[in-house]
């Protein structure tokens, strides 16, 4: 399938599965730059597709939106450890084992992508339910 050289904010939507509400959200923070034109002739070109695609895969694990911008502008590929500051929030997804038993995960440290941290879930699920049985 060969993709358009130019995309409607439907068109957009559709290929990276953002609402346009999303996506007009990151153009408002300026995660996103604008679309070409006004109204309805307004068009986006494949760095908008790409710079959304990139911005959901790094929502998509854990990171914030304000660390998204850093990346974005600074062009930072592997994502650094950035250091904690006072104040600063750490955010981690905690997922149930069982009772008295979580799995605590950072997504920005853990430099897995959202697959392979299903993956590791659903295994150490397996492994303590093949524990247990034990």
């Amino acid at each position: 399938m060969e993709i358009p050289k130019t995309f409607s904010l439907d068109e957009l939507c559709v290929l990276t599965d953002l609402t346009k509400r999303t996506v007009r959200y990151y153009i408002q923070i300026g995660l996103l730059s604008g679309p070409i034109g006004e109204t309805r002739a307004a068009h986006y070109l494949a760095e908008h597709l790409s710079t959304l695609l990139r911005i959901k895969t790094l929502t998509e694990s854990g990171i914030s939106l304000e660390r998204i911008r850093e990346v974005l502008t600074e062009g930072e590929e592997p994502l650094p450890t950035r250091r904690r500051k006072p104040g600063s929030v750490d955010v981690r997804s905690h997922v149930l084992i069982a009772e008295g038993v979580e799995l605590q995960i950072s997504p920005e440290e853990a430099d897995l992508s959202p697959e392979q941290t299903r993956s590791l879930i659903r295994a150490i699920l397996k492994a303590y339910q093949d524990i247990k049985e034990k």
